[in-house]
């Protein structure tokens, strides 16, 4: 069992209580939103145990939403540390979740969570929203390490490219598809567009083979 196999049955559970939820936002494993007034914003990490770096994982998050939740495979002895007070204690001292997660998939709930300490970083906890209203769809599984992330601007950069595959465009053509275009043929974070004249962008190989191959 991988980290990402951990993360389909925690979306349910999470979309069950009825959050929003996409995979590997701004280095969260599980982002969860739940409109409303306030509106909600949890964050879930996920290990494949229960170990001090998954802890310490949780309390970085606590600045930036309303809940954090851990979850690792459930024990298949019994004795993992879920079981242990002393690990459950340290969760509810810190405001916790602790969630653990079977090989059929079911998630039960070993410790719920509480809103230990107020939140510290609002810019942090802006940018995570903010990428989790532009992102489309929940294209990244959470837990997945090495592997380039489909994030919001690399969707908007994939439409841009896609739109240019039809010949060059300015950006104020490409602005009314994506609305931050000017912006992203400008940077050319990934060396996909190449200005062709004063004002003109079209595609390098490389933006072709992103439109058909997105992990590019």
């Amino acid at each position: 069992m991988a980290e990402t196999d951990l993360y389909l049955p925690l979306k349910a559970f999470m979309e069950s209580a009825g959050y929003s939820v996409k995979g590997e936002v701004n280095g969260c494993d599980l982002v969860g939103v739940k409109d409303g007034d306030p509106q909600v914003l949890i964050v879930c990490e996920m290990k494949l145990s229960f170990n001090l770096e998954l802890v310490m994982q949780g309390v970085n998050r606590a600045a930036i939403c309303d809940e954090v939740w851990l979850a690792a495979r459930a024990s298949r002895t019994g004795k993992g540390r879920e079981h242990d007070a002393r690990f459950r204690n340290l969760c509810r001292r810190l405001g916790f979740g602790l969630l653990a997660v079977s090989e059929s998939g079911f998630v039960d709930v070993v410790v719920a969570p509480f809103a230990a300490t107020p939140r510290k970083d609002a810019k942090r906890r802006s940018r995570l929203l903010d990428e989790h209203k532009r992102r489309v769809g929940d294209p990244q599984k959470g837990g997945g390490r090495g592997k380039p992330i489909m994030t919001a601007y690399r969707q908007d950069c994939i439409l841009c490219a896609t739109a240019l595959l039809a010949g060059p465009q300015s950006p104020k053509q490409l602005k009314a598809l994506v609305a931050r275009a000017p912006t992203i043929l400008r940077s050319n974070v990934y060396g996909w567009f190449v200005r062709e004249s004063r004002g003109i962008y079209g595609l390098t190989d490389l933006g072709k083979a992103a439109v058909t191959s997105p992990q590019v």
